[in-house]
């Protein structure tokens, strides 16, 4: 019989800790009934590629072995058909795992994985002033974070958990002045001096900056976080919130809105990013996409870890 479920490895994802879990996965899928197949990928284009094939071969699952830019990937493969998306999250950061209620460990992940049932997920479609169109699952945006995502994947990219995102943000919170920016929203703009705008779809990025505590996989709209002119101090105050509950109404220089789509043009050079990969770079169009993938994760109540 065919296995119904390809496993697509990804060697890199944590420092090798997807490789290392991979027998483990491997013997508890067997051992509960799950025929699956598992291959390796040789990087970003690679997943993609794989995960297209998987769905034109009919496999019924495709599931990542990585971390958040291996499922991305995958993602971006089987968007449009009939797969169902796996997540074994064995990364550095796994902020979708936690957001969509998939355990973090990958042998209990894939222990989860053969209980559970597929579940109808929102998609976050971007589009670039150069036509290009991209897509993500968790949360993006552009100018610091992403600038800081860029350098976490880069110059930190050996740095432990959340610090190689800090270790980026604060790289550029002193190397780059404040983007002048423009957001256009459903029936609402905002204009001016910002460190970045964040458009989220999940409660977190970057390791486990909870940049949009009320943000939901399912409810077909954008969180979208502006980040006004803030001071050191200020940002100082701001990182033990943000790493605990994202709660930070006391700060004036937040601004929250929610929509269905959002614009944002900057007056320079700005990365866009999304699950921490670059996508491109402003102006750039972000829209909602109810439901367009379907993945097997945790009932909806127990997403997203709320501490």
């Amino acid at each position: 019989m065919k296995p119904d479920t390809l496993v697509i490895v990804n060697p890199a994802s944590g420092g090798g800790r997807a490789l290392r879990a991979e027998a483990a996965v491997a013997s508890l899928l067997g051992a509960r009934g799950c025929q699956a197949t598992f291959l390796h990928s040789k990087g970003a284009d690679d997943i993609r590629e794989q995960a297209v094939r998987a769905a034109s071969d009919g496999f019924r699952t495709v599931v990542a072995l990585g971390g958040d830019g291996a499922f991305h990937h995958l993602v971006e493969g089987i968007r449009g058909t009939d797969a169902v998306a796996g997540f074994f999250p064995a990364g550095n950061g796994n902020d979708i795992a936690r957001a969509l209620g998939i355990p973090c460990d990958p042998i209990a992940a894939a222990d989860a994985f053969v209980r559970g049932q597929p579940r109808a997920v929102d998609l976050v479609r971007v589009r670039f002033g150069d036509g290009r169109v991209a897509h993500y699952l968790g949360a993006g945006g552009m100018g610091l974070d992403a600038e800081a995502a860029h350098l976490a994947n880069t110059r930190f990219r050996a740095w432990p958990g959340v610090t190689r995102y800090l270790a980026g943000a604060f790289t550029i919170f002193f190397r780059e002045p404040l983007w002048d920016v423009a957001v256009e929203m459903d029936e609402a703009s905002w204009s001016g001096r910002a460190l970045f705008v964040a458009v989220a779809n999940a409660t977190s990025y970057g390791s486990g900056v909870r940049i949009a505590p009320r943000a939901e996989m399912d409810d077909g709209l954008l969180d979208v976080v502006i980040v006004g002119d803030v001071g050191l101090q200020r940002l100082l105050e701001a990182i033990p919130i943000v790493l605990t509950t994202g709660d930070l109404r006391g700060f004036p220089e937040v601004t929250r809105y929610r929509c269905r789509r959002v614009s944002l043009r900057a007056d320079r050079a700005a990365r866009v990013h999304g699950d921490g990969e670059a996508l491109g770079e402003a102006p750039a169009e972000f829209e909602i996409l109810p439901g367009a993938i379907r993945v097997m994760a945790g009932r909806k109540g127990t997403t997203d870890e709320r501490r």
